[in-house]
Parts: C-alpha cells; sequence; structure tokens
C-alpha cells in the first residue's frame, strides 16, 4: 500500500496553522506502529537524502499504546539486521497543539528475538522531558511532529509488531 505524504514546504504550512489553532488530535488517534519516512533537521526546508537512506535502513519507529486515561506506551525501536535497539516509557498528550511528553525508563537490545540487556534509564529533569509537537495525523497514515531537539519528522502508520 502507498501511502501518499506531504512535501517539506506542506508540512512547514500546516506546522504554522497548527500553532496558531491547535490540532484535533487524541491519544486514541496515535495508538499503532510509525515507521520513519523522512527527517528535516532544524531549519531545513529539505529533507536530508543520507539521514532518510540510514533511519529507514535501521527500520526506525514509534510505536504508540494507549494505556489509561491520557497516558501513552511510548517505544522507539531500529533495528541492525537481528539487533534491536528500543526505548521504553510513557507519556500523555498535553495542550491544544498538542505536545506528546514523554520519559523513557527502559532500554532494552534484543538479540534474534531474545532480550541481551535490559537497564533501567535515568529520569530526565522535568523541564528537559522529550516531547513531539504533533503537527498532523492523516486518514491517509502518516503522522508529523516536530522534536525538542528542533527537528521535525514524517512517519508512515504500518501493523504492530506481536512481540515487543
Amino acid at each position: 500500500m502507498v501511502i501518499k505524504q506531504p512535501d517539506g514546504p506542506s508540512l512547514l504550512a500546516l506546522e504554522r496553522q497548527v500553532r496558531e489553532s491547535g490540532t484535533t488530535l487524541e491519544a486514541s488517534a496515535l495508538q499503532g506502529s510509525w515507521r520513519l519516512q523522512q527527517v528535516w533537521s532544524k531549519g531545513a526546508s529539505a529533507s536530508s537524502p543520507l539521514s532518510n537512506w540510514a533511519l529507514q535502513g535501521l527500520r526506525a519507529r514509534l510505536e504508540l499504546e494507549l494505556l489509561h486515561g491520557p497516558k501513552l506506551r511510548v517505544s522507539n525501536a531500529v533495528n541492525l539486521g537481528p539487533l534491536e535497539l528500543r526505548f521504553i516509557g510513557e507519556g500523555q498528550l498535553k495542550g491544544k497543539r498538542p505536545l506528546l511528553i514523554f520519559s523513557f525508563q527502559t532500554m532494552t537490545i534484543k538479540a534474534w528475538g531474545r532480550c541481551v540487556m535490559q537497564r533501567t534509564l535515568p529520569a530526565p529533569a522535568p523541564k528537559r522531558l522529550p516531547f513531539f509537537a504533533l503537527i498532523g495525523r492523516s486518514p491517509d497514515g502518516w503522522l508529523a511532529a516536530r522534536g525538542r531537539g528542533g527537528g521535525l519528522a514524517l512517519w508512515a502508520h504500518e501493523p504492530m509488531p506481536d512481540a515487543k
């Protein structure tokens, strides 16, 4: 299935609109596995072909699962062959834009599907929590957001993997 994705200028225009009027995005609309498609560095109007290629090759993805109330399970993962590096934590939406504010509590490394290392991560200072400022989620199957560091990311929805 081919997902029609917005280009950089379209995302920037949508972002300007969302900054003024917010979105109607709710946590339930974010559920699923999101494969990273494109990234733009802070201030860049064109995506980075090398970063896009590398992150797609690593199967970089964001997985969001609705827990209780407004809370979400947030997972970021990459794979290099049979190796998987995954960060797992919780987050929630705040504000009218909204911001997906999260914190990773655990890091795991798996090899051939078996956990070979798991570490608890220190909590960041409350004013340094990572976040994604959500820009939009399309029925066509894409999600766009700007991260705390200023980079812009575009993900495509994909079926959730069976095992975490």
